[in-house]
């Protein structure tokens, strides 16, 4: 490739890597696509460095666009749940780019789904086709390291990526356990966010909390530990702890959904949905999503739908990346 772009997903957990070819007039397509762990590295430059050279390219990208999880300000990242403090112009300078763009990782999500197939996606509830209009708003969801929201507002002529923090809003119980809960994680963390347990080490937040309601022994577990346990058992506690974490999931999505607007749709994104994709379309996710008071009938019209590519936060960084080359823009 002559003229090509570097491309990331930077999460608390792993960093994602592909290149994207500006002259190829096929589409935008991921080149050479891999995943990392994000801890196996001291800090970004060194895993761009990494990467690259396995690729083999000789000259140096053209330019480079990183989706990353956290707030960005001018072209600037501290990531909340990984350490990693850069900037575009920082990582420009040691990795020889001339142009370094990042953005947040719902952001690049959210660039995404207009390129994403039938595939690429699992309806989750009721399948409610989306209707066709001038106007389009959806929001983003989705629990992994942390807990991303965020959303877009379409045109026919231009897509508005929505960008928040809302994984850091604060919880809301629906029921007399989740307030057990509650008082359980105040007394731990004193604010407590729906990122607390919506989320790997929300995970493991919920486990203790519902074993001090449940007056059970609490078992030392990771976010894997307590999936798997629950996949395999899901009238055990773990079970319950994950039909938990679904159902508040639920009241979650629909709370971003009525507070965006987003009629058109809720997207659920992140590294945790996939792996558990059965269990959450039969737990009291929609449940949750729906139980909206007298807005019931209003939460039952909109679609919830599951990303299960891997790749959409690079897909969506590619799009970025070509449309600042001033290159093409078709689907892939």
């Amino acid at each position: 490739m002559n003229r090509y772009a570097l491309v990331a997903d930077a999460g608390g957990t792993n960093i994602r890597f592909a290149l994207v070819d500006l002259d190829d007039t096929a589409g935008v397509i991921l080149r050479a696509p891999r995943k990392c762990v994000s801890r196996n590295f001291a800090g970004v430059e060194d895993a761009v460095r990494s990467y690259l050279t396995d690729q083999g390219q000789k000259a140096p990208p053209s330019l480079a666009v990183f989706s990353v999880a956290g707030p960005v300000r001018d072209n600037a990242i501290n990531m909340t749940n990984l350490g990693w403090n850069f900037s575009g112009e920082k990582l420009s300078a040691a990795s020889n780019i001339a142009q370094v763009r990042l953005i947040n990782d719902y952001e690049a999500i959210a660039r995404s789904v207009p390129r994403l197939s039938k595939d690429d996606l699992r309806e989750i509830g009721p399948r409610i086709d989306a209707k066709q209009g001038d106007h389009e708003t959806v929001a983003i969801v989705g629990p992994g390291t942390g807990l991303g929201v965020g959303g877009y507002v379409r045109s026919k002529t231009e897509m508005i990526p929505l960008v928040s923090e809302g994984g850091h809003a604060g919880f809301s119980p629906a029921d007399d356990v989740e307030i057990a809960v509650l008082q359980y994680l105040r007394g731990k963390f004193g604010h407590v966010s729906n990122e607390r347990m919506l989320s790997g080490p929300g995970l493991v937040n919920l486990h203790e909390a519902l074993s001090a309601v449940e007056g059970a022994a609490f078992e030392h577990l990771g976010p894997h530990d307590i999936t798997a346990q629950a996949l395999a058992n899901p009238n055990a506690h773990c079970g319950r702890v994950l039909s938990r974490f679904c159902a508040i999931l639920g009241a979650v999505a629909g709370d971003v959904a009525l507070i965006f607007g987003a009629r058109d749709g809720v997207m659920l994104a992140g590294g945790i949905l996939p792996a558990v994709a059965d269990f959450l379309e039969q737990s009291d996710f929609r449940a949750g999503f729906e139980a909206k008071g007298r807005f019931e009938n209003y939460m039952k019209a909109i679609p919830t739908r599951l990303i299960v590519n891997d790749n959409a936060g690079l897909l969506g960084a590619a799009t970025l990346a070509c449309t600042m080359a001033g290159g093409h823009a078709r689907r892939r």
